[in-house]
């Protein structure tokens, strides 16, 4: 399956970057012959520089990421949010610790130190979901036929919005895309975020974002 992202942005904004939308199609009816489980494997998100490598990552219900420390420093990362609240502590250079996402949803993570850093893990329940490239294009291989609920997410669009574009599609081998998913820019997340206390850091970074509890 094929398709395209349009994000749209507000009149004299920059041009829209059509990358990190995430889309995933849930089956509706029973197939004939029901699909292997897909492999779930070990995934990770680097912290290096203060930074999260990488920013997005989507895995599947049962999935391991991996927190390796890459810095010459201390990292303290944490959710709070919907899909996976976790508290890794404070850990050491050199060292990593891991998460199991054993529900579906998203987790905004950060860092308890660095207010600077954060990072989104997606979690599904399906094996059939896509990441927008920059130009918007977004491939989800080896669909099969049948009837599916598109849903789709991008840390730009309000909640709301989101829930509005969830619809039904009927896949066949006559019909194999998606069409383009119109998505507008609604909110910027560069502002001010809590710490793991809902506190403010001790020494808060201008461009650290922050996100909205849907």
């Amino acid at each position: 399956m094929t398709g395209r992202i349009d994000v749209t942005t507000k009149a004299g904004g920059p041009p829209p970057d059509g990358a990190d939308a995430v889309v995933w199609l849930t089956r509706l009816d029973t197939p004939a012959q029901p699909q292997p489980p897909a492999p779930r494997r070990t995934q990770q998100l680097v912290q290096r520089h203060k930074v999260f490598s990488p920013h997005l990552l989507v895995v599947q219900v049962g999935s391991v990421v991996e927190f390796p420390n890459r810095d010459p420093f201390f990292h303290n990362v944490f959710s709070l949010f919907e899909g996976k609240p976790f508290d890794l502590g404070l850990y050491e250079a050199g060292s990593s610790r891991t998460v199991v996402f054993n529900r579906a949803g998203i987790s905004y993570i950060f860092c308890n130190i660095h207010p600077e850093m954060s990072a989104v893990v997606v979690a599904l329940k399906t094996p059939y979901y896509a990441i927008s490239d920059h130009k918007g294009t977004i491939s989800i291989p080896n669909v099969p036929p049948g009837r599916y609920q598109i849903e789709l997410w991008h840390e730009r669009v309000l909640p709301e919005t989101l829930n509005a574009l969830e619809h039904t599609v009927s896949i066949s081998e006559a019909s194999s895309s998606l069409g383009t998913l119109h998505l507008p820019e609604e909110r910027s997340l560069l502002k001010d975020h809590k710490n793991k206390y809902g506190q403010d850091y001790d020494n808060p970074t201008p461009s650290a974002p922050v996100y909205i509890r849907p």
